[in-house]
Formats: C-alpha cells, sequence, structure tokens
C-alpha cells in the first residue's frame, strides 16, 4: 500500500519546503527538503539574521524549532494523520552557526508505540561539525492533519 504523505515529500525533493507548507513555522523557517528515509528527513537551511540572537549567531530556540519542525514532518511522512505534540525536547547546544551558513537539519524517528513517539534530531554545518542535537518525545493527540 503506498503512503500519501512519503510521496508527497519524496515529490518535494529538493524543493522549499515553503511551497508547499501548510505550517506557518515551515515556512518562515524556509527550508529546502534534501534527503528522504522511510524514518528521517533532512531539511537544509541558509542561517539569516532573524534567526539570530545578539551575538550574531543562530539562536538556541531557533535551532530547537528547526529539530522540532522536521520530526514532526518526519511523523507525517510515515503515514501518521494524527498530529503528534511534543512533550519534551532536550537539546544540547555544541557549536555556533553564522549568518549566511548552510546547516542541514536531520530527523530519525526511533520508535512510534501506540500514543508516545521517540525520536532524534540534529543540526551540522556544511563542514559536518554538529551545531545541536536533541531527543524528544511526542505525543499521538485527537487532532488530525487533514491537509498537505
Amino acid at each position: 500500500m503506498t503512503n500519501p504523505a512519503f510521496e508527497f515529500f519524496k515529490n518535494n525533493l529538493g524543493k522549499p519546503i515553503a511551497e508547499n507548507s501548510p505550517s506557518p513555522v515551515s515556512k518562515w523557517l524556509d527550508g529546502v527538503l534534501v534527503a528522504l528515509e522511510e524514518d528521517s528527513l533532512s531539511v537544509e537551511y541558509i542561517i539569516r539574521k532573524d534567526m539570530c540572537n545578539p551575538a550574531h549567531i543562530l539562536h538556541g530556540g531557533v535551532a530547537a524549532t528547526m529539530m522540532d519542525d522536521i520530526i514532526g514532518m518526519t511523523i507525517f511522512s510515515m503515514g501518521h494523520t494524527a498530529f503528534y505534540a511534543t512533550v519534551n525536547l532536550s537539546i544540547d547546544y555544541l557549536f555556533s552557526a553564522k549568518i549566511g551558513e548552510k546547516v542541514i537539519s536531520k530527523s530519525k524517528i526511533i520508535r512510534v508505540g501506540k500514543k508516545i513517539a521517540h525520536a532524534e534530531g540534529e543540526i551540522r554545518n556544511e563542514q559536518g561539525k554538529i551545531i545541536a542535537k536533541c531527543t524528544t518525545n511526542l505525543v499521538s493527540t485527537s487532532n488530525e492533519i487533514k491537509s498537505l
């Protein structure tokens, strides 16, 4: 049986997420989907000034948003139509990213149970240096995602 959500993401590889996403946050982040696997997505972002803190480096909250956003997209790409809400998000900030730098955020769904999903995320720069990493748990809600 085909998974329409996976096919949707597959058809949008290499395209800006903002073109087809129903998520205002995804549109604001303005990433490009660069890789898709059964349980993982990779999205490329260019760090903009409005993503930075006063030190002109990627704001921790924006880094958290990048990882949280693609983890949610990944759950959806696996065919889950229920909206999964983040229960917790534990982040390690390990290196900085400056305005104009390209970074890649990658998700990995570790386990999906009846109500709780566990996942990991990371952000790396073009040289492969890890900027941030996270672990998270999400809960399946009674809300359904109706549109792609």
